[in-house]
């Protein structure tokens, strides 16, 4: 078994960890977040979401927070555009700067993508179309993220062939490369190994990353079993900031300290300072006014304390 030698982790912390915070995040601190986060070493970095702040309020300062984002040169940003108003609105946005990338996602269940955005998988899809097709002829990169693909919340497990399906839709209409997201967190390894597979039989390697959220604690299990398929890039939160609104009881994403952590441990590049980005889980934590959900985190700030 051959492990990749180096993995690059996009951090997604700034949009997909905050979005659901009830306490309102000012963009004065999103914005210093996201700083710390590259100063950290983080290269990929998903910033907002332009979204109707109705269904979002969280994302409402998406403008205010992409003009006040210091760039770094070396750096992704990236932005969720669900569909073609969000996308117009993070390209004309007064003195904001065109996202690098932009992010559009699909569910490998029928009943999550109804409760989600209120439309069936293939009407999704087609939503998409013009989003990506106008991306792409800015020279904008465009990821997908595929939902649910091991667990749903409505219809159980979800087959590997639904996986599979929803790549070739996203494939088709140009999305350049699609994460694999275990949403609700309820994965195994052998479980997400199946998705991703089901994943590479329409992408390539160097295209599929790994979404892990961590509700039962399998995440960095996932990760691992990931790497031993020879994924090499994978969304990470900060503090482990996240979780999903749709589905009772999820917790947030896989904290990217603990990823960074793991990896170093097996001697894998990341181009991150552990400190650092300690010191960052940090700062959104105390603003939070709530321990970081980082294992890994908590254990090497006591002991830097101690």
């Amino acid at each position: 078994m051959t492990l990749p030698t180096k993995v690059k982790l996009v951090e997604v912390g700034p949009r997909d960890g905050l979005q659901n915070e009830k306490q309102q995040v000012p963009a004065s601190v999103k914005v210093e977040l996201v700083h710390r986060l590259q100063d950290a070493g983080l290269t990929e970095i998903e910033v907002t979401s332009f979204v109707s702040p109705k269904w979002v309020p969280q994302m409402a300062d998406n403008a205010t927070v992409m003009a006040g984002v210091k760039r770094k040169s070396g750096v992704r940003y990236s932005v969720l555009t669900p569909n073609m108003q969000g996308f117009e609105a993070a390209i004309t946005a007064p003195s904001v700067q065109w996202p690098d990338e932009i992010v559009v996602f699909a569910a490998a269940s029928e009943a999550f993508s109804q409760r989600n955005i209120n439309c069936s998988i293939a009407e999704s899809i087609e939503r998409f179309r013009p989003v990506v097709a106008a991306a792409l002829a800015k020279n904008i990169q465009v990821r997908g993220a595929i939902s649910c693909t091991v667990g749903c919340p409505y219809e159980g497990d979800i087959a590997p062939k639904s996986v599979a399906l929803v790549a070739r839709l996203m494939k088709d209409i140009g999305v350049q490369h699609i994460g694999v997201a275990d949403t609700i967190g309820v994965g195994t390894p052998l479980k997400v190994q199946h998705a991703l597979e089901a994943a590479l039989s329409v992408y390539d390697i160097n295209s599929v990353s790994g979404h892990f959220h961590d509700t039962y604690g399998q995440a960095v299990a996932n990760t691992l079993r990931s790497l031993e398929v020879g994924i090499w890039q994978f969304d990470t939160s900060i503090a482990g900031l996240g979780g999903c609104p749709y589905a009772k009881g999820a917790t947030g994403n896989v904290a990217t300290e603990d990823v960074v952590y793991m990896l170093h441990g097996m001697g894998i590049e990341t181009g991150i300072d552990l400190d650092r980005l300690i010191d960052a889980g940090q700062f959104i934590s105390d603003f939070l006014q709530r321990p970081t959900n980082s294992r890994a985190a908590k254990a090497l700030f006591n002991k830097r304390m101690a």
